[in-house]
């Protein structure tokens, strides 16, 4: 039997259910609301909302090689690129492109021109310092790990901010080497 090949991101995003884009927009909103008001400082909701992502991700990335069939990436730039172009069009309905790589192919950038978690979203004055969309870069961080990459995703530009486009730098700290049971079969 030939190996099935690996969708694209509309393929999976066509086949896959999905929520009202506006109810989803409205209850992260409401989410991220929740967390100023519970933690009140803007650094901690940054860190809640990166930790929440992370926590997604762990699971998300199952989903992710389940209804993609995206065989073994074999470096971090083709892991980013199936980040971009297949898993923010599976999930979020929007690609994304993948620049600004480093010499040794360890840190890049991912842009997002579109991003759905935004829309109807103004920043108050109080909340300059709040990664609105920091749930993203710890989803990306917590799928990461879960194949064995250890990363860090920081925040470059936000529209939010005034900025032209979304972008966050993706750094490949380490590659954990993979471990298999020792003398499985006994």
């Amino acid at each position: 039997m030939a190996p099935v090949a690996p969708k694209s991101g509309d393929a999976i995003f066509a086949s896959v259910d999905r929520v009202n884009a506006e109810l989803f927009t409205l209850t992260y909103g409401a989410m991220v609301r929740q967390l100023l008001t519970d933690l009140e400082e803007v650094e901690e909701v940054n860190k809640q909302l990166d930790q929440m992502g992370y926590n997604i991700g762990i699971r998300l990335v199952d989903e992710f090689l389940a209804k993609s069939n995206v065989s073994r990436c074999v470096d971090f730039r083709e892991t980013a690129e199936a980040i971009a172009k297949v898993g923010f069009k599976m999930f979020l309905g929007v690609t994304a492109s993948v620049t600004n790589w480093d010499s040794e192919g360890t840190t890049c950038s991912i842009i997002l021109e579109d991003n759905p978690l935004v829309d109807f979203v103004e920043l108050p004055d109080n909340c300059q310092g709040l990664y609105y969309c920091n749930i993203l870069s710890g989803i990306i961080r917590g799928a990461l790990e879960m194949v064995s990459m250890k990363t860090e995703v920081t925040w470059l530009r936000d529209m939010l901010r005034g900025d032209d486009v979304f972008e966050m730098q993706v750094k490949l700290l380490k590659q954990v080497p993979e471990e298999y049971p020792y003398k499985d079969d006994e």
